[in-house]
């Protein structure tokens, strides 16, 4: 089974609406479906590797599909959509419009890979597999409000050069005066008008 889930899904997980399914996309054995599913989030985690999902069957909260999402059709309906979709450590450029039309309104994404720059300290160093400066923003750009992005080295888990982002598919435009399920209740239990506010800690 794979290590501790990221920081990064970690720290942004709040954002995840009540009720909420998460996609978790090229799962591999799960260390972030089965992170939420203990918290008791519904997740479907997708991957082509069977035999890794399968290690995840007996983990209540989540539902495995197995499927080559590079050579073969989106497999998920249009119709099904989530309250966010988690990426790390993976990337295939022509899903990114998959990826944004698989949330929900209010839905979250938080994706976070390997940019350029890698290769010069280790594996990846495929360019197919590392991100150009501003290409995550330049992803969602239009689409999602960008609530926090990253792009730099890290020490841990181990060094790297990465990328990250958390963004959100607003309910409303952007400015509009509307409740949501991710701004919190005042101190009588009413949850005050104004803009989506997006808290930047868990």
């Amino acid at each position: 089974m794979d290590g501790a889930p990221s920081g990064w899904v970690t720290r942004w997980a709040h954002l995840v609406a009540p009720g909420g399914a998460v996609l978790d996309v090229a799962a591999g054995s799960g260390r972030h479906a089965r992170w939420f599913a203990s918290r008791g989030v519904s997740v479907l985690a997708i991957d082509r590797d069977a035999e890794a999902l399968a290690s995840m069957h007996a983990c209540a909260g989540v539902e495995t599909l197995a499927a080559d999402i590079e050579r073969a059709p989106w497999p998920i309906p249009a119709h099904r959509t989530f309250g966010a979709v988690v990426v790390t450590n993976y990337l295939h450029r022509p899903l990114f419009g998959h990826l944004i039309d698989a949330l929900a309104p209010g839905g979250v994404l938080i994706y976070e890979t390997f940019a350029t720059g890698n290769g010069s300290i280790g594996k990846p160093s495929n360019p197919a597999f590392l991100l150009q400066p501003g290409e995550l923003l330049d992803a969602v750009r239009g689409r999602l409000r960008v609530v926090a992005y990253e792009d730099g080295f890290v020490d841990n888990p181990r060094a790297a050069y990465v990328q990250r982002i958390c963004a959100v598919r607003e309910r409303q435009a952007a400015g509009a005066l509307a409740q949501t399920t991710l701004t919190p209740e005042d101190t009588t239990g009413n949850t005050p008008p104004g803009p989506p506010r997006y808290a930047l800690s868990g």
